[in-house]
């Protein structure tokens, strides 16, 4: 009778074991292939030092905050051109789809300034 016990419980513990063993072993590559997915990324944007990330995963902004914003990108686009110049680095912190009615008029804008930022802007959504 003790034999038996001591066999079903000797079996029991390697099932245990090789069953921590193998969710270790999975999280262990889960891990390794995130690190590689990261370095891939950060070579990707390291290479182009003058673009504009729109890769905000880590910023996540308000509907209210959203809709905020794009009113005042709306409004300070129709002044001079530091105000167009404002109203693109507002576009380029939301970096939704959203804002490209603004990049368009931009691109025929008469301020060379103006025109390169909505055009390295608008190359992003591509």
């Amino acid at each position: 009778m003790i034999n038996f016990l001591t066999i079903v419980l000797i079996i029991f513990i390697v099932i245990l074991i090789l069953v921590l063993k193998k969710r270790s072993f999975k999280k262990l590559i889960n891990k390794s292939n995130s690190y590689h997915i990261k370095l891939k990324k950060n070579n990707k944007f390291s290479s182009n030092k003058n673009s504009f990330l729109y890769n905000h995963e880590e910023k996540k902004y308000s509907i209210f905050y959203k809709n905020s914003q794009r009113n005042e990108m709306f409004s300070l686009f129709k002044g001079n051109t530091e105000n167009k110049l404002k109203a693109l680095k507002i576009a380029e912190e939301l970096a939704d789809k959203s804002t490209l009615p603004i990049l368009r008029k931009g691109l025929r804008d008469i301020s060379p300034e103006v025109v390169e930022i909505s055009a390295l802007l608008i190359k992003n959504f591509k």
